[in-house]
């Protein structure tokens, strides 16, 4: 989708990557600058650097930042490394029905020792046409919530049995819940996930564990953009290549999963001008690989597996390998990744005076870029034939990953994005050509900063023809972009699917649409 400079004047994207933290100024669709500092431990001061970093490098007033935009992998690392996450207690209504599989039941055992609180179960929830299994059981669940108030949580997650159809049961769970504890935060499997029960109620419980850490996270966020002086307004990158408002994305985190690569793969199309290609973005410790259609990410439409859950939300169709720059290379045998020395590679990598041999270090010894000080390599004896090697290894686990994630035969162009673009080979099989992309190395912050705000409904309708349920469901998407923060009139349609359910009955269609639009209040 083409942006314009009066839909966004100036606007600042910062993301977050394992090595480096990247910062970009755009004026309308102009990249006016743009920074790269090493990520540091603690990530927010190496977020205050570098917007000191850029500030000083521009002579833009900072009044004239419309917004600010930040990727992160802080939620995706506090369910993989298992920290900062809340206790939660589950609420699943469906009884008599769903009551051999519990919640948490297929959760890795350390991570379910960490957030498991508990469980309710509580009769109701309804068929897969629409009618109630039970009637609701208001005084079960009020018996329900007492029980979780003595249990002191700070979150719950409800999940009924076919939330999406009708979201009825866990509207009125909550608002006992509500009632009985008014201080714990409330996730809704009908807000998050989609058809299958327990793949739905694990993003639940994983959004619900994290809203405390969100909270804490976004307003670090604001203090950092304070601090530097700036009075824009927060936004935080979500993992379909769209924003939505600081506050919104505290309360559903799981949605920031995966945003790195969709920046990347955002930013690569608006830089290269292409709509349809493959990117691969290389970092620092991984290599992300996905497919562009029509200018966003393609979507998953399996199961997804996040820190061992498996769920069932949207997230990016993305493969990613253990290859990136600062990967440790093993002489005999050769192997490349997937341990990295990350944000240390500056200190660590031969090049760079340090110790360790890293893919960096190859690509330099074999003529594929030009980074840190040659004559240490020579000092470190790195034989040039083992650097060929290195990079011969690399470029077929690349061209491999690459066909695997072509929609079919058809030649595509590969867009080569990310700090460490240059372990990319020139020629890949099967496509077209290989795009070096200008500014590339930054994609990912570009692709924060250019990025709008996004609304998508996927359920299913009943009793309605095709083009009244696809016409109810773009209504209700629009309606969720502007509570999300998109301006009304620039609204645009960018994917629908309907898939007729011929095992249900009164004419039932699954119907997603997605709709973006520009940012409320900054044109």
């Amino acid at each position: 989708m083409a942006e314009s400079s009066k839909s966004f004047r100036c606007r600042i994207g910062i993301d977050v990557g394992g090595t480096n933290t990247d910062a970009v100024f755009l004026r309308g669709t102009r990249l006016v600058h743009a920074v790269k500092t090493p990520t540091t431990a603690d990530v927010l001061s190496g977020i205050r650097q570098a917007l000191a970093a850029l500030l000083a490098s521009t002579t833009v007033d900072q009044s004239d930042v419309a917004a600010v935009m930040i990727g992160t992998t802080h939620f995706t690392n506090a369910v993989v490394q298992r920290r900062g996450l809340s206790r939660v207690a589950a609420i699943r209504i469906g009884l008599p029905a769903s009551a051999s599989l519990p919640p948490f039941c297929d959760w890795p055992k350390d991570l379910s020792t960490m957030v498991n609180a508990g469980y309710e179960m509580v009769r109701g929830g309804h068929e897969y046409d629409g009618r109630p299994i039970v009637p609701f059981d208001d005084e079960g669940m009020h018996t329900a919530a007492v029980r979780i108030r003595s249990l002191g949580v700070e979150a719950v997650g409800i999940s009924s049995v076919f939330s999406p159809l009708t979201a009825e049961a866990e509207h009125r769970a909550a608002a006992i819940l509500a009632k009985v504890c008014p201080n714990v935060s409330i996730t809704l499997s009908s807000d998050l996930g989609r058809i299958g029960l327990l793949e739905r109620e694990n993003v639940t419980l994983l959004n619900a564990s994290l809203v405390t850490h969100a909270r804490r996270v976004t307003a670090a966020f604001v203090d950092a953009i304070e601090v530097s002086g700036l009075k824009a307004p927060l936004f935080l990158t979500q993992n379909d290549g769209t924003i939505v408002r600081a506050d919104y994305a505290s309360k559903f985190p799981v949605f920031g999963f995966a945003s790195g690569p969709t920046n990347s793969m955002r930013g690569a199309a608006f830089l290269s001008g292409k709509k349809d290609a493959i990117v691969v973005d290389v970092g620092g410790t991984t290599t992300d690989i996905g497919a562009l259609r029509n200018g966003f990410p393609r979507e998953a439409n399996n199961v997804v597996d996040v820190g061992g859950v498996r769920s069932n939300f949207r997230m990016p169709d993305v493969l990613s390998i253990g290859i990136g720059g600062g990967s440790h290379v093993n002489r005999d045998p050769i192997a490349v990744g997937p341990q990295s020395v990350g944000f240390e590679l500056a200190q660590r990598g031969l090049v760079f005076g340090g110790n360790d041999l890293t893919a960096t270090d190859a690509a330099v010894a074999a003529g594929y870029a030009d980074i840190g000080n040659r004559e240490y390599l020579k000092r470190a004896s790195l034989d040039p034939q083992l650097a060929d090697a290195v990079m011969a290894k690399i470029s077929e686990r690349v061209a491999e990953s690459v066909d695997r994630m072509k929609p079919d035969a058809e030649p595509l162009p590969v867009l080569a994005v990310g700090g460490g673009s240059f372990l990319i080979p020139d020629r890949i099989p099967g496509i077209s050509e290989v795009i070096r992309v200008e500014r590339g190395e930054v994609a990912n912050a570009v692709g924060a900063a250019i990025a709008q705000v996004s609304g998508e409904i996927d359920k299913i309708f009943q009793n309605l023809d095709r083009e009244d349920a696809i016409s109810r469901a773009r209504r209700m998407a629009e309606e969720k972009a502007v509570e999300s923060g998109a301006r009304p009139d620039t609204l645009q349609v960018v994917e629908v699917e309907d898939l007729p359910l011929a095992y249900l009955p009164g004419n039932s269609l699954r119907t997603r649409v997605r709709v973006v639009g520009d940012i409320s209040g900054i044109a």
